[in-house]
């Protein structure tokens, strides 16, 4: 049988001391990793919530300049119209999911806009054992479509050169008819008229 000496003992102390302290720095190290992704994962719907939110805003607002644009047919110079970006409404949403937006910006086209939102989030990952994360903070973007799906005609039932009714065809989202004198609840429409959607930045 072989017995170990006190001073071997003594030898493999340091050694299990060194182990463990090697085990707990890889734990804290998971550990920060794990919060960071989490963080970043909540920043990600934050900014997602505030770009959708924005642009679901700017579609609630376009009531006013599509109806008007109806009765002289510019309804195509009403679609590459430049409008604002609702950045309050992006805060407002950015703020619910423990964000800040640190960008809001909108981007024109002809039948399609978007609304690029960047957060920030308000909690750092502050770990004991990744230097500087104390004052790191997870960030996202995120991007939202605002499209004019539809197709349409204008009829002038008395030849007057006054369009009387505009029928909009909007594939799978459906038909709807506007009579620019007496136009529907914009609520009612606006869904079927403008998609809005999340897309990759």
């Amino acid at each position: 049988m072989t017995v170990r000496s006190r001073s071997d003992r003594g030898q493999a102390f340091p050694i299990y001391v060194v182990m463990v302290a090697g085990l707990l720095f890889l734990v804290f190290a998971f550990f920060a990793v794990g919060k960071a992704s989490a963080l970043r994962n909540g920043s990600q719907g934050a900014a997602d919530s505030a770009a959708l939110a924005a642009a679901q805003a700017a579609r609630a607002d376009f009531e006013s300049g599509f109806i008007a644009s109806l009765p002289e047919n510019m309804l195509d110079a009403f679609l590459a119209a430049p409008f604002t970006a609702p950045c309050g409404e992006a805060q407002s949403f950015a703020s619910d999911n423990d964000a800040d937006v640190t960008s809001c910006t909108a981007r024109y086209g002809p039948r399609r806009d978007s609304i690029k939102v960047e957060v920030e989030g308000r909690e750092a990952v502050d770990s004991s054992v990744i230097p500087g994360t104390k004052r790191t903070f997870a960030k996202a973007k995120a991007t939202a479509i605002i499209e004019f799906r539809c197709t349409w005609q204008a009829l002038d039932f008395d030849n007057n050169n006054v369009q009387d009714l505009f029928i909009f065809s909007c594939g799978d989202a459906g038909m709807v008819e506007i009579v620019p004198s007496s136009p529907p609840p914009w609520s009612q429409v606006s869904k079927i008229l403008f998609d809005v959607h999340l897309v990759d930045n």
